[in-house]
């Protein structure tokens, strides 16, 4: 079930403090968060964040299509190595065999009518 419209979207009330101190200075430091539940608002545009995926820190700058999305949406908490190459090898063969015509075992056109 989605959010109630009337609670609007949820942020974390430490990143509103940080964007606010952020919008008055010329520095704009990458602002380290773990609230990865946080909706994106317009107020983050242009600012970038440091989200944590449950390892390390992936830096982030919010554009405006990110707007409405959460911030852990674009920290992936896992990664894909490829399959190992045993699967790799049996798919392989699995179509191989799949392109092959099998060769028909009733001696032809010569069946009895």
């Amino acid at each position: 079930m989605t959010r109630a419209v009337w609670k609007g979207p949820f942020v974390h009330p430490s990143l509103l403090k940080k964007i606010d101190k952020l919008k008055d200075s010329p520095n704009k430091k990458p602002i380290k968060t773990w609230s990865r539940n946080s909706t994106i608002i317009p107020d983050f545009v242009g600012h970038s964040f440091m989200i944590h995926n449950g390892k390390s820190f992936i830096p982030i700058t919010i554009s405006e299509e990110m707007v409405g999305h959460k911030l852990g949406e674009f920290a992936p908490t896992r990664t894909f190595k490829g399959h190992t190459p045993a699967d790799k090898k049996a798919a392989a063969t699995a179509a191989t065999t799949a392109t092959k015509p099998e060769p028909s075992k009733g001696g032809g056109d010569n069946a009895k009518k």
